[in-house]
């Protein structure tokens, strides 16, 4: 083992404890692992910035507008909608079609943006057919995975598995070679889902009990402005509720009116009923120095907070939203949205005190109170999607028959070979702006940037690994636990444990993050064995995407934690049993469809 090798294992452990600890946003990460190459001299300039131009990174910039322009007509919520409802009674058969549904979109669109259109679908059928959303919120998100598996654009991993086929100099896989065995997995996926959901995910609150769902009973409730209150004549904002007792009222009850608009800057008067939201400690503190009763120890419910004029929901915010590490504060929230934000859920754990000061993260799901007139609204922006409401509509904009047009013909002109996916899909997002259907601005919010700057930044460390002799170090260390096999059984024997290898690895690290560390050591160890790349390339995607049991391992599992009311332990117990499935069936599978 030589230095370099020595440093370059060191540094990816650091680089993977990181990443599994969340210590900073992972494409961070991925910068300060390329300084530290650039800076040693393992790699220079001209292959530091190599990633930026990488066949891969381009391509799935595209993608992700093009999946964009497509999801935003709203045609798969209507017929997956119209689908589901066919079904009467038999409330399985809905999730199943549903699940089907997700999948087959996934294939061709990014699977982040189409669960994200999905779960007010599957919330909305939950409800309809009286199931618990966390036993088909999670599903949903193992049918996005598993779809993503039926082509060449399906998911991220697989282009740049790709990247790394034609580098070899390899002929590129093709849009459907990976449906060879795609189907197989979406399949199984599906029924799986479908089957052991009822089993082994737990039912937790629905969504006709937000309040308990969110745990706000003792945050919420009805302070009395009593005749000798020092409230009386003075607004919220001058006596300094929120800002002294970090209390935030939501609404001023006098006689039958109901104020929700204006409310800092309306006088109080004697018998007004305040509600309001805070620590209890402070709600206390609040009628001992200012004068109110408390007027009960009554928790409030959906039914005390939503009227004709409010409603109850919850946002969830997307992976590209501008409301990532910003505080409501800073946001001026209540203004901009015109929505209070009573709850934070993060992680399968509640937020709820100091949440004004607390930096919003991708996935987080705030729980609202707003206008009735202002869900509309919030349903257009792209900063949050509206999870406890679903809308089931075209939306005809502009040429929008082309938007829906052009995705397909990519598929069919890709798949002949009449063009390659680098050079189509960039010509169809082209053509989308020059026709309007999507605009610059646009475009530029649907691209998930922190995805591209991670592979961007990632590319030149599977450089570095195969200059050092990393990859090949790592590469002999599965070939020798081979040995112990008969010596034509030393191909499936690595194959196999490099799927395990990288499935586990998934569960910690972000797909993309796992397919450029592992991709290198495949190409050592087909050159090792003497056999072709190719199969150990395709295990590769494959043991990448197979993500299920850990909320972190994918993008998707993560946007169902909170909707879902998941624990850890959820993914552990339901994800093990289709990671272990998928591991045997790729060992099993792959060497007979891809033969060395």
């Amino acid at each position: 083992m030589t230095l370099e090798v020595l440093f370059m294992l060191g540094l990816l452990v650091v680089t993977l404890t990181v990443f599994a600890l969340e210590l900073f946003p992972m494409e961070v990460t991925a910068l300060g692992i390329l300084a530290i190459l650039l800076v040693t001299g393992i790699v220079d300039v001209e292959h530091a910035v190599v990633g930026l131009s990488n066949p891969a990174v381009v391509t799935i910039g595209m993608l992700f507008v093009l999946s964009h322009a497509l999801t935003k007509t709203g045609l798969l919520e209507v017929v997956a909608g119209r689908l589901s409802r066919m079904v009467g009674p038999r409330k399985w058969l809905g999730v199943g079609i549903m699940l089907v549904t997700v999948s087959l979109s996934s294939a061709f669109l990014n699977n982040t943006a189409v669960v994200a259109m999905f779960i007010p679908l599957a919330i909305d059928v939950s409800s309809r057919l009286r199931i618990s959303p966390s036993k088909v919120l999670l599903p949903l998100s193992y049918a996005a995975i598993v779809g993503g598996t039926l082509t060449l654009i399906g998911t991220s991993t697989n282009l740049i598995v790709n990247s790394f086929v034609t580098a070899a100099g390899m002929p590129a896989l093709g849009m459907f070679e990976f449906t060879r065995m795609g189907w197989i997995y979406a399949l199984v996926g599906v029924a799986y889902a479908t089957i052991f959901a009822r089993r082994l995910l737990p039912s937790r609150v629905g969504l006709d009990s937000l309040t308990r769902k969110y745990h706000m009973g003792t945050y919420l409730t009805e302070l009395r402005v009593k005749g000798n209150s020092s409230l009386v004549g003075k607004t919220c904002k001058e006596v300094g509720i929120n800002q002294n007792y970090d209390i935030t009222v939501l609404a001023i009850l006098r006689d039958k009116q109901r104020i929700v608009e204006n409310i800092r800057n309306i006088p109080l008067l004697p018998g007004d009923t305040i509600m309001v939201r805070g620590v209890v400690d402070n709600i206390i503190r609040l009628r001992n120095e200012q004068g109110v009763s408390l007027l009960s120890d009554i928790k409030l419910g959906d039914e005390a907070l939503a009227t004709n004029e409010q409603v109850l929901t919850e946002g969830l915010v997307t992976q590209t939203s501008r409301l990532i590490n910003k505080t409501l504060r800073d946001l001026d929230f209540r203004r901009h949205y015109g929505a209070f934000v009573l709850a934070v859920r993060r992680h399968g754990s509640t937020l709820r005190k100091k949440i004004a000061h607390t930096p919003l993260q991708a996935s987080d799901t705030l729980l609202m109170l707003a206008p009735k007139e202002r869900l509309n609204e919030l349903r257009r922006s792209d900063d949050m999607i509206i999870i406890s409401e679903a809308e089931y509509k075209l939306h005809r904009g502009r040429y929008w028959w082309v938007v829906m047009a052009i995705l397909p013909l990519l598929m069919i002109l890709v798949s002949t070979g009449v063009i390659d996916i680098l050079r189509g899909s960039l010509l169809a997002v082209v053509i989308l702006l020059l026709i309007r259907a999507v605009d610059i601005r646009e475009a530029y919010r649907s691209v998930e940037w922190s995805v591209l700057l991670l592979i961007a930044a990632f590319v030149p460390v599977g450089y570095a690994m195969v200059t050092t002799g990393t990859a090949r170090f790592i590469a002999s260390g599965i070939l020798a636990f081979t040995s112990y096999w008969p010596t034509g059984m030393a191909p499936l024997v690595a194959l196999s444990l490099l799927y395990l290898a990288t499935s586990l690895l998934t569960e910690v690290v972000s797909n993309n993050a796992t397919a450029l560390i592992v991709a290198p050591v495949a190409l050592s160890l087909a050159a090792a064995l003497g056999v072709d790349a190719r199969p150990f390339l395709i295990a590769v995607a494959f043991a990448s995407s197979a993500a299920f049991m850990t909320p972190m391992s994918y993008q998707t599992n993560m946007m169902v934690y909170g909707p879902g009311s998941y624990h850890f332990k959820d993914y552990l117990r339901f994800g093990v049993i289709l990671n272990v499935g998928f591991w045997l069936l790729g060992s099993y599978l792959i060497p007979r469809l891809w033969p060395f």
